[in-house]
């Protein structure tokens, strides 16, 4: 394995490297590389004994891991985590706090109720900081371009894709919903060709129809754009484009705010690139 002799000071780099090295490291830096990208908040705030436990590996895979990246030590690695945070909104932990000290005088509905709301708040809020807009942008004109937009998304993320059809049909921006009534997924999408595209969501632990129908897709050369929690996603290795969404969670509950906001986006964005011919 080549050396690195100057390791990114940024996260965006730093993030660039993990997933660029990710294949070539031993499976328990492959673990924590995966752990990183997809935790970067408890990577910047844990102390190296939590971040091995949550991770599931031991504490000095930690220092391995950082050496392998060119850092000294997990500290210095470390740093470059905490530093994506200092440009967040100073008093966003400050608004959390009051919420959460107005929740301890509240019944318990309203305890879950504040819990969802600052679990969709800060998902927006990291979906609005690292949205790339580039991508946002290739997005939108493959879509526009594509004959059928076939709309792949089962179990926890069939809500979004449910919505995504009625509003493309609402629009006239014709797609063909993947819902799987009576086993027939693979058949629903028998017809999608390269002048389609599929848009495919999934989050870990990732719904495997949904996974083996985008398979099908990709292996028959069918575009995918793929909105997943992380480089290591199946779809995300299955698509030309992808769009990462990681929600918070609230007890154990992820929000959906982030990902139904970047649908939104994505299906009005779809209709007003294909004009009046498409309304």
């Amino acid at each position: 394995m080549a050396e690195i002799d100057t390791p990114p000071r940024d996260f965006a780099g730093l993030k660039s490297l993990i997933v660029e090295r990710a294949a070539n490291l031993p499976k328990r830096l492959t673990q924590i590389a995966t752990y990183a990208v997809e935790h970067p908040d408890e990577i910047a705030f844990g102390t190296v004994s939590s971040i091995a436990e949550q991770a599931e590996v031991q504490p000095s895979t930690l220092v391995r891991f950082s050496q392998a990246l060119g850092y000294q030590g997990f500290s210095e690695l470390q740093e470059v985590f905490r530093s994506r945070l200092r440009d967040r909104v100073l008093n966003y932990d400050e608004r959390i706090e009051q919420l959460r000290q107005h929740a301890l005088t509240s019944s318990k509905p309203n305890v879950i109720f504040h819990g969802f709301g600052e679990a969709a708040e800060k998902s927006i809020l990291a979906l609005r900081e690292k949205l790339e807009p580039g991508a946002l942008d290739r997005a939108v004109d493959i879509l526009a371009r594509a004959e059928t937009i076939y709309l792949i998304g089962l179990r926890r993320s069939f809500p979004i894709t449910s919505y995504m059809a009625y509003a493309f049909g609402k629009l006239g921006v014709r797609s063909i919903l993947i819902d799987a009534v009576g086993g027939l997924a693979a058949e629903q999408l028998t017809f999608a060709t390269r002048k389609d595209v599929v848009l495919a969501i999934s989050f870990t632990p990732y719904a495997s129809e949904t996974v083996a129908l985008t398979q099908n897709a990709a292996a028959r050369q069918v575009p995918v754009i793929a909105v997943t929690d992380s480089p290591f996603s199946p779809l995300a290795q299955l698509a030309s484009l992808w769009i990462e969404v990681v929600e918070a969670n609230f007890e154990g509950f992820r929000s959906m705010a982030a990902t139904l906001t970047l649908a939104m986006t994505l299906t009005v964005a779809v209709a007003e690139r294909r004009g009046p011919a498409s309304a």
